[in-house]
């Protein structure tokens, strides 16, 4: 994680970003405070800490950082200008902590548009900032299958917006977000029973972007509906207000990257 010292929206590069709407740079300081007590003190998490720089606002959303398998990691190769100086700052505390990193030669944007799912197979995006061609890497460094999934849909730029593996093969998702193709490949891969879909509303309010660590489940203000289905599938549900985060797309998984 990287704490929020610098995070603030002065360019948009998705649709849920405006210029106009300012961010409470010490109210985002206090969510993000409350999602690190939860992670350390409520789900059991161990959480490293990257500097945050002047200059550099989205390096808050450390799950775009890279795609990171034991000790290796795939960098993030940004395709926007105004997050390509992330990558050196993530390669640096990365090699400093001995990961061997990989870079790729097409636009990536790490655990942002990888995801593993049940320890077996990679749920991969593309389309808006991961070029498809970069899920060959994927599957060459690590042997693992990659389930190319395109996102067509502009607020839904990267996989971990609209899509959040759960341990035992549960998927929290959001159909709207994929093309006939894609939620093909999604039904075809995880059984209905663990198929848990969310409501448009609900997606937009970034149910999908959570943290699961084991049976705890971080996110932004959960309905109660979906705390409920979490809760009759084995799940510890902890909703937070993560709101000042939206406003740069982004919520508690964007603000986190798994080592192990």
């Amino acid at each position: 994680m990287s704490p929020p010292d610098h995070f603030e929206v002065f360019y948009a590069i998705n649709p849920w970003m405006d210029v106009q709407q300012p961010v409470d740079r010490q109210l985002a300081r206090r969510q993000w405070d409350s999602l690190v007590e939860a992670l350390q003190q409520k789900a059991g998490a161990l959480v490293s800490l990257v500097d945050s720089v002047e200059g550099l606002p989205d390096l808050v959303f450390t799950a775009n950082a890279a795609f990171v398998q034991g000790h290796k990691a795939i960098l993030a190769s940004f395709k926007n200008v105004e997050r390509q100086p992330e990558q050196a700052h993530y390669q640096r505390w990365l090699s400093d902590h001995g990961f061997e990193v990989v870079l790729p030669p097409v636009p990536f944007e790490g655990a942002g548009d990888a995801l593993m799912y049940d320890g077996r197979l990679v749920l991969a995006g593309y389309r808006q900032r991961t070029e498809v061609t970069a899920h060959q890497l994927i599957s060459q460094q690590f042997g693992l299958p990659v389930l190319s999934l395109e996102l067509p849909t502009a607020h839904f730029y990267h996989i971990d917006v609209c899509l959040c593996p759960l341990e035992g093969g549960h998927l929290l998702y959001y159909p709207g977000a994929f093309d006939e193709y894609g939620l093909r490949v999604i039904e075809a891969n995880v059984p209905e029973e663990k198929r848990l879909a969310t409501t448009a509303q609900e997606a937009r309010n970034f149910a999908c972007n959570a943290v699961q660590v084991g049976r705890v489940v971080l996110a932004h203000q959960l309905s109660a509906r979906l705390t409920e289905a979490l809760r009759r599938r084995g799940f510890e549900v902890i909703s937070l207000d993560l709101s000042e985060f939206l406003k740069a797309g982004g919520s508690a998984k964007c603000l986190t990257l798994r080592l192990n």
